[in-house]
């Protein structure tokens, strides 16, 4: 008989605190009652609900898009922002640049979207989509650099000599040899940004203008009214979408395994 571990009852108490509250919130999406009180009977009408709330599915597709596209330029930002800083010379620098870049990720997210607020008034930009995108971008993109700086401190830099040696520009060395090694990260730091940009709500609250919001601004506005089961529904849809996100994400980076792929271009004595 194997012996009792007490951290496997820790882990055990961590997940159930973590998971509770959202299938409780899942459970009663089915509820036919319409509260979250009592469960007097299964029923699909909130999803139905849900399906016909026009404005909700323009707000859950606009939030989408807005995570896919800051999440896609902070990644794009980020990862050569991790290069510049790797490949600083100067320690005191390398320190600075690494400073700046890790302020957004202490500071807290009201100081965060203050400044925006403050920032966008005074430039005389309208607030909306844009104010939004370019705020999810400037948080997002800390946390990119973060995801990338380790792959690139693990990374060989004789790796990237032999292919200058073999005759590779830089351009070649980074297509080859560089973003292949840090694909892993990369895409990392692409899951995280998207999924701080779904979620948040304090910076978000502070930049969205008249005509635009996001999901979880909206949730709140609903909250304030009283809760409807209709936003139980869409929390089951949209936690079914997370998870479909991390298994994806797990076979991702899986597949990317850096080391084959470089034995595969240093094959022959050359660069392919």
């Amino acid at each position: 008989m194997k012996k009792f571990k007490w951290s496997n009852l820790y882990l055990i108490l961590v997940f159930v605190l973590l998971y509770a509250p959202i299938f409780y919130l899942i459970f009663y999406a089915f509820n036919e009652g319409g509260t979250m009180n009592t469960f007097t009977g299964f029923t699909l009408d909130y999803f139905s609900e849900l399906f016909s709330d026009s404005r909700l599915l323009l707000i859950l597709a606009e939030t989408f898009l807005l995570a896919f596209l800051s999440s896609l330029l902070a990644t794009l930002i980020g990862t050569f922002g991790a290069m510049g800083i790797y490949y600083t010379k100067k320690r005191r620098q390398r320190n600075v640049l690494l400073g700046f870049n890790n302020i957004l990720l202490v500071s807290p997210d009201v100081i965060i979207g203050a400044s925006f607020l403050i920032f966008f008034t005074f430039v005389g930009w309208k607030l909306g989509f844009s104010s939004v995108l370019l705020s999810h971008i400037a948080f997002s993109i800390p946390i990119v650099v973060l995801m990338v700086l380790p792959k690139l401190q693990e990374m060989n830099d004789s790796m990237i000599d032999a292919a200058r040696d073999l005759g590779a520009n830089n351009v070649q060395v980074l297509q080859k040899i560089v973003l292949p090694f840090l694909t892993p990260g990369i895409v990392a730091g692409y899951f995280m940004a998207f999924t701080y940009s779904l979620d948040d709500f304090a910076v978000t609250f502070f930049v969205t203008g008249n005509g635009f919001t996001t999901l979880s601004v909206e949730i709140y506005s609903r909250a304030r009214q009283g809760i409807s089961l209709e936003i139980n529904a869409l929390s089951a849809l949209v936690f079914l979408f997370s998870l479909v996100l991390v298994v994806g994400y797990y076979f991702i980076s899986k597949d990317n395994i850096p080391h084959k792929q470089h034995k595969k271009r240093f094959h022959g004595g050359g660069l392919r």
